[in-house]
């Protein structure tokens, strides 16, 4: 085992994203520690390096990894040294009263300890620099060569799906199964709009079509976006950039609109759209995350009188979902790999995210740690 690691540092909230030498960290009770194969680029991320999500620094960030079992900790079963594993972004602790219930997606531990304080469930970290100074944790901070995480939350691969590409299923695909399967509760037949297709947004269109839509319409501002959007299953495209998108929509539906309108962007505008594409009775399931306290208008007396529901959608439920998830993906039913269309090795992680900011990614992007 290696005493030192190399780890995208976030200094400050705006400053330049730099690679560190930090020591390597050590799983404690309950505790997994991976050495990372790859780390998704969300923009989640985007979101706390900008300051639009509040989270304490210096950090290292990523939330979607995928790796080797490198140590385990005291009292942890399940997974070996050597096994091939993924893990999600939600850590749950499994013990508190949302993860008693099965709602581990809202686990309270966890975001009390780590969104709000960058620690794990002791209330340390187990990062820091050479110098002592502490090191907050974004989930598991991914963006690193070793990464400890919660034991609940890490997961065998299956034999046969790629180890690096594989690192999305923890963040672009959890957050699109949850979306699909639970808040949207999609039933075979039903028709399905997809607001913004990009990470999670193109997993989005993906599952829809398992789930058995029977329309799928991609909406985006990029015309690259929309063609990979249709190699994934959409059967309709409007590009946003070019026409008003809830009459098109409808134009698309007969008049009608369409059962569910995921939004995946977290935009107030973006939200009325979906608001305004959702048929009587229809579902609005709000995906993307949004700066600091952004709201949106919703006109009230339609919401009420035509029964539309509007739900959030954070992730899927980790202990529960996270083996389906792996399921399907063994059965090649989802292809991960599918959505990925940049690799980055990890000096380059900065570039990455500045690529992610200027809209240029389609689908999702790996930070990949080895050659």
């Amino acid at each position: 085992m290696p005493q030192v690691m190399r780890a995208i540092v976030l200094p400050e909230v705006g400053a330049p994203l730099q690679v560190e030498e930090v020591p390597v960290p050590a799983p404690r009770a309950g505790e997994v520690l991976v050495r990372v194969a790859a780390c998704g680029v969300c923009h989640t991320d985007l979101h706390v390096i900008k300051g639009e999500v509040a989270f304490p620094t210096p950090a290292v960030l990523g939330h979607e990894i995928s790796g080797t079992v490198a140590a385990l900790g005291p009292g942890v079963g399940g997974v070996r040294e050597g096994d091939r594993v993924v893990c999600a972004f939600i850590m749950p602790c499994g013990t508190c009263a949302f993860c008693a219930q099965g709602r581990d997606d809202l686990c309270a531990t966890f975001f009390a300890f780590n969104r709000l304080r960058g620690q794990l469930y002791d209330g340390t970290t187990r990062l820091q620099r050479a110098d002592g100074t502490p090191l907050a944790m974004y989930s598991m901070a991914g963006l690193a060569e070793y990464a400890v995480v919660p034991a609940t939350d890490v997961f065998p691969l299956p034999e046969g799906l790629p180890p690096v590409e594989s690192a999305i299923l923890g963040c672009a695909v959890f957050t699109a199964y949850g979306a699909v399967r639970h808040q949207a509760d999609l039933r075979a037949g039903e028709t399905v709009a997809v607001i913004g297709t990009g990470g999670v947004g193109s997993n989005l269109v993906q599952l829809a079509r398992l789930f058995g839509a029977v329309q799928v319409i991609a909406v985006d501002v990029r015309a690259e976006k929309l063609e990979a959007a249709r190699r994934l299953g959409a059967t309709d495209t409007v590009h946003a950039g070019e026409e008003e998108v809830v009459p098109a929509i409808l134009r698309l539906t007969g008049g009608r609109g369409v059962d569910v309108a995921f939004e995946a962007l977290g935009r107030p505008a973006t939200v009325q759209q979906a608001f305004g594409a959702v048929a009587d009775g229809g579902r609005v399931v709000v995906v993307g995350i949004a700066p600091g306290r952004t709201a949106v208008p919703i006109e009230i007396t339609r919401l009420v009188r035509r029964g539309v529901r509007v739900i959030g959608s954070y992730g899927a439920r980790v202990r529960a979902d996270m083996p389906r998830i792996l399921q399907l993906a063994a059965s090649a039913a989802i292809q991960p790999q599918r959505t990925i269309t940049r690799r980055y090795p990890l000096e380059a992680a900065p570039e990455a995210y500045a690529a992610l900011d200027r809209g240029e990614i389609v689908g999702r992007a790996v930070v990949v740690m080895g050659p």
